[in-house]
């Protein structure tokens, strides 16, 4: 395993520095030669939430020499059960802001470059170029095959990792050494089928484990090292953790020979709209889906309008939060008691956030019922908010 850091010339260890990093010194497989690689490297993180959390922290403790950090977002209060590198005192601040104090404060030897915007197709490959790895701790597929084919298309390799409940997955994407994301997803899911941590949740400790082998990656890739037979980086194999059974697995990882990105013949040469690509365009010909806000709907409660609330939350979601006068349906089970409907009276659906209540809307639209579908914008958060403050949002 060769390093990624060569034909450069390396900067020296001051005294401090060989302190500092002198546990790493003692490691063959590291060692001076090592230590300054990493002080040359320049590392992208993208994203500064679970994954990037420990990612930026322990590359800055290694002494990673430049750290890119991109991200739009801000520290939320449901953040910091997992997002560690962010406090109670960084609420409401920009993600990159408290992201780049707290790198600071572990190691002020590391320069930190921020990107206080959302990476996209116009941005990506002007921020990336400058960069030799790419650590992604995104959430959501349009960002994961953007930065991809961003990286194929540079050269550089992707430390991919992605998290959801109690389950995590850890890779090396380099079309130099093996395959890429695309290689091992070629289609994205269909839009809704896999609900995001906000909605499915995630247990606080398996970003810290997932954005730690992530950058134990980085590291190796960036040192070096290793014999005829080490199996090296991760490039190749695709590491799956199961946090509740404790339980790791590996599965090998082909290139695809017909990949459009990394293949004999590519077909992408650049990059695309990711959006359209992972189907969350509006698609023209699909009726749209009538909402009505949390305040609306407190409206008509109190004129005693007729209505059917639907709850499609799992059960021990609802015991979170419990939702006035709604009867529970979970969202797999919406066409089949379709005949609990009643087409006379409006039906509203309520979810977390008002993201597959949509789905259930739809769902009873393809089973071919004729009443009227009403979507609680924002979902139960948009109530506990505007209407009824004596609930959490979650």
């Amino acid at each position: 395993m060769e390093s990624i850091i060569k034909d450069r010339e390396l900067p020296g260890l001051s005294n401090e520095e060989i302190t500092r990093y002198s546990r790493h010194l003692l490691l063959p497989e590291v060692g001076i030669e090592g230590q300054k690689r990493l002080k040359a490297a320049r590392v992208l993180l993208v994203g500064t939430g679970g994954l990037g959390a420990p990612l930026g922290m322990y590359l800055a403790a290694a002494g990673v020499g430049t750290l890119g950090i991109v991200d739009f977002d801000f520290v939320e209060e449901s953040n910091l059960q997992r997002q560690i590198i962010h406090t109670t005192r960084d609420v409401g601040r920009p993600k990159v802001a408290s992201a780049k104090d707290r790198i600071k404060s572990i190691n002020p030897h590391v320069n930190v470059i921020t990107f206080n915007t959302t990476l996209s197709a116009a941005n990506a490959l002007d921020i990336i170029k400058d960069y030799d790895i790419v650590a992604d701790g995104t959430d959501n597929y349009p960002t994961r095959y953007l930065v991809n084919d961003a990286c194929v298309l540079l050269g550089i390799p992707n430390v991919y990792g992605s998290i959801f409940q109690f389950e995590g997955q850890v890779s090396v994407f380099y079309a130099k050494a093996g395959p890429c994301y695309r290689c091992l997803y070629p289609e994205p899911p269909p839009p809704g089928l896999v609900p995001s941590c906000a909605e499915g949740g995630v247990v606080g400790t398996l970003p810290g484990i997932v954005g730690s082998l992530q950058a134990n990656e980085v590291i190796k890739l960036i040192v070096g090292g290793g014999g005829e037979n080490d199996p090296g980086t991760l490039a190749g194999r695709l590491l799956l953790f199961d946090g509740w059974k404790m339980k790791f697995r590996e599965l090998k990882l082909d290139k695809d020979p017909h990949c459009p990105l990394c293949g004999k013949n590519p077909s992408l040469h650049g990059l695309i709209d990711y959006e359209q690509f992972c189907g969350l365009r509006k698609n023209e010909e699909e009726a749209p889906v009538e909402t009505i806000s949390a305040k609306e709907l407190k409206e008509r409660f109190d004129r005693k309008d007729p209505l059917q609330i639907i709850d499609i939350r799992e059960p021990h979601e609802r015991a979170i939060v419990k939702f006035p006068q709604a009867k529970a349906i979970p969202l797999g089970q919406m066409a089949r008691r379709i005949g609990e409907f009643d087409p006379a009276v409006d039906a509203v659906f309520i979810c977390k956030i008002g993201q597959r209540s949509i789905f259930a809307i739809r769902a009873l639209r393809e089973a071919g019922y004729p009443g009227r579908l009403l979507n609680l914008k924002d979902g139960v958060n948009a109530w506990a908010r505007e209407v009824d403050t004596s609930l959490p949002v979650y």
